[in-house]
């Protein structure tokens, strides 16, 4: 008789090894939308809004959104009219949008399965933090661009107001983990997203990287207080 194997959800430690993140994001991807709305508040739906307007999108264009989950923000992309692919390395993630009729291709963000040059725009929301090579993937970002086009990466960051800070950090370590064990498949998986975020380099030092992988005039701008940053690059022609 044939048995089913019952895989553990599993945690990804902060070295990102990529098969343990892509594992912990097959673990949440069930309930991985609803989850981003609870613990943000809300405020995800905004965040999304606020990178299309960001990349400045017209129709007919081109454009890549990497680490698109469930396709949520691909969605929200294609408000524009552009044409927009979706592309993810978890599996369950990428299964768990099928039903939003959206391109979907799976794909690893230091080694990006498209030609030089072929994209208007790129986007990466929330997913370079969990790349175990940033400059790399920042680096191929900049590679599947054609000249003159432009990239945002909408990531978690630090809050501008220092009050406000030492409460959003109480907050990460604290509360977010038990929030996420009422709604979350794997609540473990949000311990490794505040410790994340946590690590995760300032505006100023995150700007400095992007332009360092070779992207031009890199700006930021940041939302809900500095809990997210938008930084927007171009690649010269």
């Amino acid at each position: 008789m044939a048995t089913t194997e019952q895989r553990e959800p599993i945690r990804a430690s902060l070295d990102k090894q990529p098969h343990e993140v892509a594992s912990m994001f097959d673990g949440v991807a069930k309930r991985y939308d609803l989850t981003n709305t609870v613990i943000s508040g809300g405020q995800d739906r905004y965040w999304r809004w606020a990178t299309r307007r960001a990349l400045g999108l017209r129709p007919g264009e081109r454009v890549l959104d990497l680490a698109a989950g469930t396709g949520v923000s691909t969605v929200e992309l294609g408000k524009s009219g552009a044409w927009c692919v979706a592309t993810d390395f978890s599996q369950g993630m990428l299964a768990a949008g099928r039903f939003r009729q959206v391109p979907m291709v799976a794909g690893d963000a230091m080694a990006l399965p498209f030609a030089d040059n072929s994209f208007d725009a790129v986007t990466i929301s929330f997913g370079l933090r969990n790349v175990a090579d940033i400059d790399l993937a920042l680096r191929e970002m900049l590679r599947v661009t054609k000249p003159g086009g432009r990239v945002v990466v909408c990531e978690f960051s630090t809050p501008v107001f220092g009050p406000f800070r030492t409460v959003y950090m109480e907050y990460l370590m604290k509360a977010l983990p038990r929030v996420a064990r009422a709604v979350s498949s794997n609540p473990d998986a949000y311990v490794y997203l505040a410790e994340s975020i946590r690590a995760w380099p300032n505006q100023r030092r995150l700007a400095r990287r992007i332009a360092d992988a070779g992207w031009d005039s890199v700006q930021w701008r940041d939302l809900t207080g500095g809990v997210v940053a938008l930084h927007r690059g171009y690649k010269l022609g």
